[in-house]
């Protein structure tokens, strides 16, 4: 049985945005959505799932639709994005490997 998750408003509202902003570069270009479905490798259903803002697509897809379209994804060409991901990875190598839940212990003396 598929999972379903319960996503904040926030995040609905992001989604849908990134969809219409896909939707908006697509149209701008002149693009049928069957067009954008061929270059992405996708079907056209799946490119109007994205632009209606479905959560359940694939992040990955999502994104590889943007940057079809000319989407900048976090404000950043391709150097930018490269250098960004390097530095990240530079932080993540400093933090611990694992990180336990520390147990607490409930005080029930009432």
């Amino acid at each position: 049985m598929a999972r379903t998750y319960s996503y904040s408003k926030t995040t609905q509202q992001a989604i849908k945005l990134l969809g219409r902003e896909i939707k908006l570069a697509r149209k701008a270009r002149g693009w049928p959505e069957t067009e954008l479905a061929e270059r992405a490798g996708i079907a056209r259903s799946t490119i109007q799932r994205i632009e209606q803002g479905d959560a359940s697509v694939s992040l990955g897809l999502a994104f590889e639709v943007a940057t079809l379209v000319g989407i900048k994804l976090f404000d950043a060409d391709k150097d930018d994005l490269r250098r960004a991901l390097k530095a990240a990875d530079e932080r993540i190598a400093l933090l611990p490997k694992h990180t336990h839940y520390r147990k607490r212990t409930v005080e029930d003396d009432f």
